[in-house]
Order: C-alpha cells, then sequence, then structure tokens
C-alpha cells in the first residue's frame, strides 16, 4: 500500500508531461521504500567556479531525476508510512545569466517537467534547517567523506553545507546515506542495461577501427585521439573516463594516462578505453603486439591471463557468489606465474614489509595488484549488487579484468630483507625474460534472467588478434549514420 501511495505522490502529474521518463519517478518511489524516516537530501553537482569548465552531474542525483543543471537537489521527507513533501531545488531562470550558462529550467519549469514542487536552490539550506530543528534527521546523499571535519580535510561543498547546518544548531542530526542510493543504483534496469549497451557497442566500434592501424612509431597519443574521435563521431558522450594507452614499459602501469610515447616493434599496447553514452560507461581492455605478431614471451603471459579471465567466467552465473571469479582468477594466476618461474609457487609469501617480524603477501600479488573487476553504470567504477548481497543476480552489470605486469624494476620494490634478497636471486632471471611485458583483458558483463552475458565481442584470442592487424587500414572510417540515429533515438 506504501508503495501505492509514493508512487501516485511522484508519479501523477509526472505522466502528464513528455519529459518526465517514468523510469526516474520509479526509482524516487523504490528509493523512498527504503530511506530511514525524516529527511533525504540528494545533493546535485556544484557549477564550476568558470563557466568553460566542464559540468559533470553527481551520479546518484542523476540516478533519481536525469537532471543535469548544476546546484540542484532534491529533498524527500517521509514520516511513518506518508511522503509528506517531494521538492527539487533548482537555479531559478536569470536571462542575462543565460548568455553565458545557456537556457535554464527553472523552478516553474522543473515543476512542470517532473512533477514535483520546484523551488529556488537559495532555498535548500533554509528549507533543511527548518526540517532539522523540527527534529527530523536530515539524511544526507553527496560528496560527503564525512560528517565530522576531520584534522587539515578539505571540506568539499557538500560537506560545508553540513557544516553550516551544524554550526547553526548543534543539536541538528545528520546522517550520511549513499549506499542507500548506490545500492539501488547496483541493480539495472532494462533501460540501463539498453544504454550500457549502446556504450560498449561504440567502444567496441572504436577498437576494430583503430587495432588495424597500430604500427612502429605511432605515439600513444595519436592512438588515444582516434579512439575518442571515433567515440564522438558515432554519437557518444566522449571518453568514460581518462583513456590509458600504454605501451612497451607503460603497459606495465595499472592506470597509465600520460599517453605520449612512440611505440617500439617489439612493444605491447595496453588500450583501457570505454565510451560514455548518456552517462552511461563502457570499459574494455584490449593488448596487442606492435609488430602485429606476439613473442613467444609475450604469448606466454597473454595466454595466462586469458586462462584467468577463462576461469572468473566459469564462475560468473547467476546466483553465484562473485568472490568465486576473484578466487578462481587469482589462483589461474598463481600457478601461471610459478610455472614461468615468476614466483616461487602458487602459495608462496615475500616480506611485504621490513622489521623484526614482516608481513606477509602473496608473490603473485607482486604482478597481479588489483582486483578482478568492478560495477558498470553511471560511474566506470558503478556501485554492482554483488557488493551489497554477494551473488551475482538479474540486472548485474559489471568487468572481468585479470592482468600481469612485470615491471623491469620489480626486484627493486622489495622490501630490504634477507629472505626477500633470497627470492630475487631466484626469479631475476624469469622477471629479466619478461621485464616491460604488460597484460591486461577487460570484457563488459550484464546479467539478465536468461543468465551472464559477455557483451564486449572485440576479439581477444591471440590469433583472432594478430589477424585483425593484418587487416590493412583505411583510415578513419565514415560516421555511421544508422548507429548515430539510433544512439539520438535513445532506448
Amino acid at each position: 500500500m506504501l508503495h501505492r501511495f509514493i508512487m501516485l505522490a511522484l508519479l501523477a502529474p509526472a505522466a502528464l508531461c513528455a519529459q518526465a521518463p517514468l523510469e526516474y519517478a520509479q526509482r524516487r518511489a523504490d528509493l523512498v521504500q527504503k530511506m530511514p524516516e525524516g529527511a533525504m537530501v540528494i545533493l546535485g553537482a556544484r557549477e564550476p567556479s568558470r563557466d568553460y569548465e566542464s559540468f559533470v552531474q553527481a551520479p546518484s542525483f542523476r540516478y533519481l531525476t536525469g537532471f543535469m543543471e548544476p546546484d540542484a537537489a532534491l529533498l524527500l521527507v517521509r514520516r511513518g508510512a506518508e511522503l509528506r513533501m517531494a521538492v527539487m531545488f533548482v537555479q531559478p531562470r536569470v536571462p542575462s545569466r543565460e548568455a553565458w550558462t545557456g537556457e535554464r529550467v527553472g523552478v516553474q519549469g522543473i515543476q512542470n517537467r517532473t512533477g514535483m514542487v520546484g523551488r529556488p536552490s537559495t532555498d535548500l539550506f533554509r528549507v533543511l534547517d527548518s526540517l532539522g530543528n523540527q527534529g527530523l534527521v536530515i539524511n544526507v546523499v553527496g560528496d560527503v567523506a564525512s560528517i565530522v571535519p576531520l584534522p587539515d580535510q578539505v571540506r568539499t561543498a557538500d560537506e560545508q553545507l553540513i557544516d553550516r547546518l551544524k554550526a547553526r544548531d548543534p543539536k541538528v542530526r545528520v546522517a550520511l546515506v549513499n549506499t542507500v542510493v548506490e545500492e539501488l543504483r547496483g541493480r539495472k534496469s532494462a533501460t540501463e542495461i539498453t544504454l550500457i549497451r549502446n556504450a560498449v557497442d561504440l567502444t567496441m566500434r572504436a577498437f576494430l577501427e583503430v587495432i588495424p592501424a597500430i604500427h612502429q612509431g605511432m605515439n600513444e597519443f595519436e592512438l588515444e585521439a582516434l579512439i575518442e574521435y571515433t567515440f564522438r563521431r558515432n554519437g557518444a558522450d566522449g571518453p568514460a573516463f581518462a583513456s590509458s594507452v600504454g605501451s612497451g614499459p607503460n603497459s606495465t602501469t595499472r592506470h597509465y594516462t600520460t599517453n605520449d610515447r612512440f611505440f617500439g616493434v617489439t612493444d605491447l599496447v595496453v588500450m583501457d578505453v570505454g565510451a560514455s553514452y548518456k552517462g552511461y560507461a563502457a570499459d574494455i581492455t584490449r593488448t596487442v603486439p606492435v609488430s602485429g605478431v606476439f613473442s613467444p614471451e609475450q604469448k606466454d603471459i597473454y595466454q595466462l591471463v586469458r586462462a584467468a579471465q577463462t576461469a572468473a567466467e566459469r564462475q560468473a552465473t547467476n546466483g553465484t557468489a562473485a568472490r568465486l571469479m576473484t578466487d578462481s582468477a587469482n589462483a589461474t594466476i598463481a600457478r601461471g606465474l610459478a610455472r614461468l618461474g615468476l614466483i616461487d609457487g602458487p602459495d608462496a609469501t615475500y616480506d611485504c614489509s621490513a622489521g623484526a617480524q614482516p608481513r606477509q603477501c602473496s608473490q603473485y600479488r607482486l604482478y597481479f595488484m588489483h582486483g578482478i573487476g568492478h560495477g558498470i553504470g553511471l560511474e566506470v567504477h558503478d556501485p554492482e549488487q554483488f557488493y551489497f548481497g554477494g551473488r551475482i543476480q538479474p540486472g548485474s552489470a559489471f568487468t572481468i579484468e585479470p592482468g600481469v605486469y612485470v615491471r623491469e624494476r620489480i626486484i627493486e620494490e622489495l622490501p630490504l630483507t634477507a629472505r626477500n634478497q633470497q627470492i630475487a636471486a631466484r626469479i631475476r632471471q624469469a622477471v629479466t625474460r619478461y621485464k616491460n611485458i604488460g597484460v591486461r583483458i577487460e570484457d563488459d558483463y550484464i546479467s539478465t534472467t536468461s543468465g551472464v552475458e559477455r557483451i564486449s565481442l572485440v576479439p581477444r584470442e591471440i590469433e583472432e588478434i594478430e589477424a585483425l592487424m593484418k587487416t590493412p587500414s583505411a583510415g578513419v572510417a565514415a560516421r555511421d549514420e544508422f548507429r548515430v540515429e539510433k544512439y539520438r533515438a535513445g532506448p
């Protein structure tokens, strides 16, 4: 009964307005079901200090409203089983200012668009202060790391709002409830899955176009530019995150974004990129040889990483504990590294600290130091429902991305202990053989009631990559009008 009342409160006027998608109203209704009693304010991102800087909306606020203007906020008030208030605070229209910012929706416009009461953003503090003085808990969703300031902490704009409320009346109760919205975001709707598919499709197209163009003497920034141009040319918002194009020794850096080295003929190139489509991110990584053919050493590492990805994929089924993907990939990598002589054994450890009683860490972590994957959605590292429930379920959207990185100076990174010196002596020859070889393979997956599906179908087997690199490059392809029209129409 409560859910039906909330839907009527949040949906009825909005249904009259074609610009207010019912999906956003449904998300808000779902949130009211989960929110604690009291007030909940979901804060949008603030306007950049300079009007020529890019504005990026706060993902949780965007998820609940679809509203893309700065300095906005959504306020919901629930008392018992009744939704008492649903207000959108937005910047009022100031025509003289709109010459710089573009036309704003304004207070009346937001009310027509969403069916919720609209108020000027300048009223937000006064309304929150009043609710807090009435004894309601102010539950905050925003860019907040801590309610109480920490020593020497630079406070975000959202944290400063909390500080002002508490400074005005220390008895006002404020709680941080980001995870309430993040848990909702973890389960993707059919519309969100379509948006993610479109982002992945755009990213796949870029890989298929640029991989045949890779050659000795090319620069990392040239490849980056071709990839991102292909994104935008075909209808993407742009890159979903800073593109990483790392060649040779740069392939062994986990998040390398300098992108300014020229390719050598014996290099591998790791491309970790993803298009953004209507706010939703893809995230795909491919590793290819500049020469067009993997060397024996490069093959050794590449096949190991692919085996780890396959092991994780076998565990990626509905209802399965997500940690099994990690366990299977880690075990595969540890066995493979031991076989190549890069570690002493699958269960071998090293001293990862010095001192009388050094802490022990797994040796395979010297080469595989990150997780097996993450959720994707409005953020490239988006909340995923198995973060909360532990299991893959319909509505999951995530990556699987094992990697092995043989850094040339990896032995120098070991803490200086007698035991580590002995380990270094045993693995030095293998490190020299495989140095500067970094491989990561990353794919995107969605889960529906039909099961888990890999949706990033870019060639990833050695023979497939070598065949693709032999394909003559025709240069930058013409814009795909079919795709652009399809994306323009939306899901």
